[in-house]
């Protein structure tokens, strides 16, 4: 299918499609808001777009960007209408029905990008991921960490670290990270590296809140803002 993208009327049937999954009256989906005129418009690149299953975040964004990257779309990542469209278009793989057949879309800034608040941005379901493999082009392999889980549930590393513009804009950063939770054998974050123990992503943040008064992150490699780590993150460096 070309690629097109959903006007005000057409995020709105979105809006109302995704608060009636959670009510007792859900709606089907209904496919023709896609194409619809009066739902949707032409983005005037002809871009073809495939329904596919995406193992992870990161497939998901590497497929986008190869999409829209050499596109004569522009600024592709504030287009509210194109990243509703393609949550749309993907909607059975971000959103699968549970055991009972019940869907749970989450917050709306899944769907919808908040172009205007960069902590919400990344929420988005496609373009949080796009927008990190953007950044990281040169070497999406250093962000890992935060690609590696399933579109659904990117979970709590990627909302501390990609909600933070000096974080994620980081190489160093986004690497230091990988290298200490992404774990190359299960293709998985490692044991421990969620939540709010010692050694986790949201101590690791808060220590590089603290280093950044002091230290200029951005003039550092990642192997030299690992090694000014306490020992609580010892468990991950040994790895």
């Amino acid at each position: 299918m070309l690629i097109r993208r959903l006007n005000e009327a057409g995020i709105r049937r979105l809006e109302e499609f995704l608060n009636s999954l959670t009510s007792e009256t859900p709606f089907s989906y209904a496919p023709d808001v896609l194409t619809d005129p009066v739902t949707s418009e032409d983005t005037g690149a002809s871009i073809e777009i495939e329904t596919k299953k995406f193992a992870n975040r990161f497939e998901a964004a590497e497929y986008l960007h190869s999409k829209l990257s050499d596109s004569s779309l522009v600024d592709i990542e504030n287009d509210r209408g194109l990243w509703a469209w393609l949550a749309m278009f993907y909607f059975n793989e971000l959103c699968p029905p549970d055991r009972d057949g019940n869907r749970k879309p989450g917050d709306i800034a899944r769907w919808i990008p908040d172009t205007g608040n960069f902590r919400k941005y990344y929420r988005h379901l496609l373009a949080g991921p796009y927008r990190i493999y953007r950044m990281h082009h040169d070497n999406p392999s250093r962000a890992m960490i935060l690609m590696c889980q399933p579109i659904p549930k990117p979970g709590d590393i990627v909302e501390q670290i990609s909600a933070r513009q000096e974080m994620i804009t980081n190489k160093a950063v986004v690497e230091a990270a990988t290298k200490l939770y992404f774990d190359d054998k299960t293709k998985r974050p490692r044991t421990g590296a969620s939540g709010k123990g010692p050694g986790s992503a949201r101590r690791l943040v808060d220590l590089l809140n603290q280093f950044d008064v002091t230290w200029d992150m951005y003039s550092m490699s990642s192997s030299e803002l690992i090694s000014m780590l306490p020992d609580e993150f010892s468990k991950f460096i040994s790895y």
